[in-house]
């Protein structure tokens, strides 16, 4: 059974009213208090301490303080007044129960408007959260957008400087054949007047001098060979290699692209002193190479790069071990490499011959796939058309080229 509390103290002002209530053992959280305009309650089992003020508080004012045993309570008044006493008198059951369900009733609404104060304040302070999140997420996506925009411009300067380069180089190689072959054809008309001045008939007269030249001109018309006789020339045509016309035909080319895959064949055995410590097997480019296809089935693109560019070092002639490093750095989206790598390739693919015609082919789409990457899509199309024009009939290549001309020309790509 509950103990109540008669042993408080009290006091007050015209505006103020302290009450100071002991209770054994009371601390913080413990203490289950109660207070409203006309009604005071502090429960602490087993003691339980009630009051039904004699008149208004402010409730939204007072507070209680709770330390070393005692409660202390400061309550401010509504009118500016004396109490005569702090308790009402005179109050039966029926109006205690009255004041006391009341004040429940008002501390409950009380408590449910403070409970919705709170989940307003939390929604405004999550909605401003919110706003702020989407500030900051708005300024990153810009910065990374200028940063994907600088990388583009840059990456676009650098390919204008390279095709300018390579077109200077391609200008100085068609200047230096334009003069060997200016210099072949003087050797040769040199070579052609010396024949047929050694071959042009001399009259040699023994004995005397030439006495004139009406005399000279007539020995030369007797030493002048007689007039052919009528007759007929058997030909016979030797078989055609080709088959076009040996104009049409790509002899030339192909004697040159078995002259570089001698010579890259040569460099097997060229020695490097900086790789002397290599074992025989790490000094063949081909084992490198197969390594090197090994650890890219693997999926380990990295320990493949550093097979192939070790190949790379042993003989830079090798255009398939360019083609193959590209692939890794295509996975690695390492996307400048894989053009230089592509690019390097082609160089040495040349000239274009139908033994290298995969190969090519493989240059083609892995450079275009990169530039595409680098939202470069006109040169990525011309990549892909060039594949397309080694092999007319690949399906896949013509569609890959038709959804980037779309891209190009802004429409939507169809849904693969």
């Amino acid at each position: 059974m509950p103990l109540t509390v008669t042993d408080y103290c009290w006091e007050q002002t015209d505006t103020v009213v302290f009450i100071s209530v002991p209770l054994k053992g009371v601390r913080a959280g413990r203490a289950d208090i109660v207070c409203t305009e006309e009604y005071l309650k502090v429960n602490f089992p087993p003691f339980i301490f009630e009051v039904f003020l004699y008149a208004e508080v402010d409730d939204s004012k007072s507070h209680a303080k709770i330390g070393d045993g005692v409660i202390v309570f400061t309550l401010y008044k509504k009118e500016v007044a004396a109490w005569e006493l702090l308790n009402l008198a005179s109050v039966d059951k029926e109006t205690m129960q009255r004041i006391r369900e009341r004040s429940i009733l008002k501390l409950q609404e009380k408590t449910q408007e403070e409970a919705k104060g709170k989940a307003i304040k939390k929604r405004e302070n999550e909605k401003y959260a919110l706003e702020v999140m989407m500030k900051i997420e708005d300024s990153e996506r810009k910065q990374i957008d200028d940063l994907k925009e600088e990388e583009r411009k840059r990456t676009a300067e650098e390919l204008d400087k390279w095709k300018e380069q390579k077109r200077m180089e391609e200008e100085q190689k068609e200047q230096l054949r334009k003069e060997r072959k200016k210099k072949e054809e003087e050797r040769r008309t040199e070579a052609k007047i010396k024949a047929n001045a050694a071959s042009k008939p001399r009259t040699v007269l023994a004995g005397a001098k030439r006495a004139d030249n009406m005399f000279t001109k007539k020995l030369e018309e007797e030493a002048m060979p007689a007039p052919r006789s009528a007759g007929s020339i058997k030909i016979q045509f030797t078989p055609r290699v080709f088959p076009t016309a040996v104009r049409e035909s790509r002899i030339a080319e192909e004697e040159e692209w078995l002259n570089k895959q001698a010579e890259a064949r040569r460099a097997l055995n060229a020695a490097d002193s900086e790789l002397d410590d290599l074992t025989e097997e790490e000094k063949n480019p081909e084992w490198l190479k197969e390594k090197g296809n090994k650890l890219f089935a693997l999926e380990n693109y990295m320990a493949a790069i550093n097979a192939y560019s070790l190949a790379i070092r042993l003989n830079s002639k090798i255009p398939v071990l360019y083609l193959n490093r590209s692939a890794c750095h295509l996975k690695l989206r390492n996307l400048h490499k894989t053009i230089e790598d592509c690019s390097k390739a082609l160089e040495l693919l040349t000239p274009p011959v139908p033994d290298n015609s995969s190969c090519r082919i493989k240059a083609h789409l892995r450079r275009g796939t990169a530039f595409c990457e680098l939202e470069l899509y006109v040169e990525g199309l011309l990549d892909y058309e060039a594949a397309f024009k080694i092999d007319p009939s690949n399906i896949c290549v013509q569609t890959d080229a038709e959804k980037i001309r779309r891209i190009i020309q802004g429409a939507a790509p169809e849904p693969v």
